[in-house]
């Protein structure tokens, strides 16, 4: 089953060098009117990889643009093939994207805020530094990054923000240590995270560790990273022989969908659990990337969110699907 998505065509502009890895992408879609989005928007853009089509999903940079939508890939040699496609790309191609939507909810009504982002996590968090500013908020952005040279938008964030932008590079031995940046912060402050997996991880812990509500740590996702490496493995289905490969550059979902065992979906960002199917045995290690499941719920490994989990070896799942169900 496939929930509706409104596709629209549209045009890359032009593209721009953010740093040695990591490209800003201008798109301008046919029908355009510049409306403001929600903080933390992202877009979907098909991409072939292969010779598939594939989605990928990527977070919008900054409030809205009257030129177009604007994206920033990571090339990333150990991805599922989704930026390899992007950096492939050159002004005047035509593609087809979806418009903005976001699950992100931020309260505005808060004294303190504190944005963090790890690696091309910033860009979500571009938008959110703008919009709290505007505001007039009280807000701090810490950015890990391995060194400045990989920090895009840094001196745009330095000219919005000061010396309230943070820069944590490890080739400067500045490691950001999550537990004593949420024990110092103010006892009403809302964070905003978006950063690889076992980042968040950590700062979750941190979050809970400091003795805060987990409701006032918010996060943007890219479920592309994982604890393990990004590798084939292969997926049977329980009480048949049937088993599929699940190629490194496709999701556990894409397969069993195309292979007609219609996998209920929505978000495709491992956010709103509507995938998640019965795990009945693993021979192997799963790779939890979403975040809807819970420590617990991930250790158990009763379920697996399809659209961004992966593993390594084979796991049994049950889809519910029955090809005689009437």
């Amino acid at each position: 089953m496939r929930f509706i998505e409104t596709w629209t065509p549209a045009t890359l502009v032009e593209t721009r060098e953010l740093s040695p890895s990591i490209r800003e992408f201008l798109i301008l879609p046919d029908q355009f009117d510049g409306a403001a989005y929600p903080v933390g928007s992202h877009i979907n853009v098909a991409v072939t990889i292969n010779g598939q089509p594939e989605t990928r999903s990527y977070s919008l940079v900054g409030e809205a643009d009257p030129r177009g939508f604007r994206i920033a890939v990571r090339r990333a040699e150990d991805s599922r093939g989704g930026s390899r496609y992007m950096w492939s790309l050159q002004p005047g191609a035509r593609l087809d994207v979806t418009m903005p939507s976001s699950l992100l909810s931020v309260d505005w009504s808060r004294k303190h805020y504190c944005l963090v982002a790890g690696g091309i996590g910033i860009t979500p968090i571009v938008g959110a530094a703008q919009a709290l500013v505007r505001r007039d908020a009280g807000v701090t952005l810490h950015y890990a990054v391995r060194s400045r040279q990989d920090a895009a938008y840094i001196d745009h964030l330095t000219a919005l923000l000061g010396d309230r932008l943070v820069v944590h590079a490890s080739d400067e031995g500045g490691r950001l240590d999550l537990d004593a940046l949420f024990a110092a912060l103010p006892p009403d402050a809302l964070a905003l995270f978006c950063g690889p997996m076992r980042m968040l991880d950590a700062a979750r812990h941190a979050w809970l560790g400091a003795g805060r509500p987990l409701s006032d740590l918010r996060y943007e996702t890219f479920g592309s990273s994982g604890s393990l490496p990004t590798e084939a493995f292969r997926v049977r289905l329980k009480g048949s022989d049937v088993e599929f490969e699940i190629p490194r550059e496709r999701s556990m979902l894409d397969v069993l969908n195309a292979a007609g065992h219609e996998v209920m979906y929505d978000c495709k960002r491992g956010e709103c659990g509507l995938c998640a199917i019965d795990v009945v045995d693993v021979q192997g290690e799963i790779d939890h990337r979403d975040v809807f499941f819970s420590d617990h719920q991930k250790q158990e490994n009763q379920k697996i969110c399809a659209c961004v989990s992966r593993a390594r070896g084979t796991i049994t799942v049950d889809t519910l699907h029955r090809a005689d169900a009437i």
